[in-house]
């Protein structure tokens, strides 16, 4: 049975898609589509046998990394400590604060392991194009990686 973290994010890129939003050039307008929706989600579970959405805040957080970010790793490119991330393989994610490396708990779904695999520059909700397309092929957020057109 999927979580509630599931039917909320899965409700969430459907609507993205009907009202042709981009959760990257336009943000705003999908924090605030995710938030409306969890919120819809908490009053349906109430009263159906949808999973309970325990921590609103924690979901809401976790849609938005998904489809406005890079999922499980969001967290580590927003934290200012955080100066390197390195994946392995889907259950060996690493990180480098302050000159030392460390081995997460995150552990990338099977999924999403070739999107993340490629690099950081995930393809948008639609699929269309990479978010940090440039002529120079690299990615602004300066964190070394590279892009590459969609197939």
């Amino acid at each position: 049975m999927p979580t509630a973290l599931d039917v909320v994010d899965g409700e969430v890129r459907e609507l993205i898609r009907r009202r042709g939003l981009d959760p990257f050039t336009d943000p705003a307008p999908v924090r605030v589509l995710v938030r409306d929706v969890v919120a819809d989600y908490s009053e349906r579970s109430l009263t159906s046998a949808l999973p309970p959405i325990g921590d609103a805040d924690s979901v809401v957080r976790d849609v938005l990394d998904r489809v406005a970010g890079f999922g499980p790793l969001q967290r580590y490119l927003d934290d200012p400590e955080i100066e390197e991330i390195w994946v392995n393989e889907p259950g060996r994610v690493f990180i480098a604060r302050r000159g030392r490396s460390e081995l997460t708990t995150t552990i990338l779904a099977p999924g999403s392991w070739p999107t993340w695999w490629s690099g950081c520059c995930a393809p948008r909700v639609d699929g269309s194009t990479c978010r940090h397309r440039s002529s120079t092929r690299r990615c602004p957020t300066d964190r070394g990686c590279t892009w590459s057109s969609p197939t």
